[in-house]
């Protein structure tokens, strides 16, 4: 890899996202809007997903309880992929599939928000959940890309990174993360 290949990765990455958020802000509002909504409601947010979309539930659920950028009241978020204990026991007993599923049952009431992030959208663990979560009435969003696979049409809110590239997908991911962050932040220190 030469300097212009760098240069050129990154403007990829940027012109990326800027016809994402071009494109979904509306979107993008709405749903930080609706967590912030969950939120004063005495609601949850849970999150989850696999390898580097695990790492990005860990970071949206340390924002909304730690804080982003305003000192501020914790906000109960939790993501799922964190305690070991729970996710081998559940995938010893139940099979890996079932590693979110049980969580979501575990954790999860009506109004709450359940956001599964999976860049193909078809992870089975992340669809289970998400499925779960729709039965359970709790508020749905898929975090995905490639067209959203098998998330595309069981979600109340999808943000679909329309590229096929899992690099590209989880940029624009942290970015809406930390737009969602900001919009419920203001949303809820107003």
């Amino acid at each position: 890899m030469d300097e212009s290949r760098v240069r050129a990765q990154a403007a990829e990455s940027a012109d990326l996202q800027r016809r994402y958020v071009a494109e979904n802000a509306g979107l993008v509002l709405a749903l930080g809007n609706r967590i912030a909504d969950a939120l004063r409601a005495g609601g949850k947010v849970l999150i989850f997903g696999n390898g580097g979309s695990a790492a990005d539930a860990q970071h949206f659920a340390a924002e909304l309880v730690g804080r982003f950028e305003k000192d501020r009241r914790a906000w109960p978020a939790i993501a799922l992929t964190t305690d070991t204990s729970v996710l081998t026991s559940l995938a010893n007993d139940f099979g890996y599939e079932a590693v979110f599923r049980r969580q979501v049952e575990a954790h999860g009431r009506e109004g709450d928000v359940a956001v599964g992030i999976s860049t193909s959208g078809r992870s089975p663990s992340v669809v289970t959940a998400l499925d779960r979560a729709r039965e359970m009435r709790l508020v749905t969003v898929g975090m995905t890309g490639k067209g959203g696979g098998a998330l595309a049409d069981k979600v109340d809110y999808l943000i679909d990174v329309p590229h096929g590239l899992t690099a590209r997908i989880q940029e624009v991911h942290g970015l809406v993360i930390h737009l969602l962050c900001q919009i419920v932040e203001e949303a809820m220190t107003v």
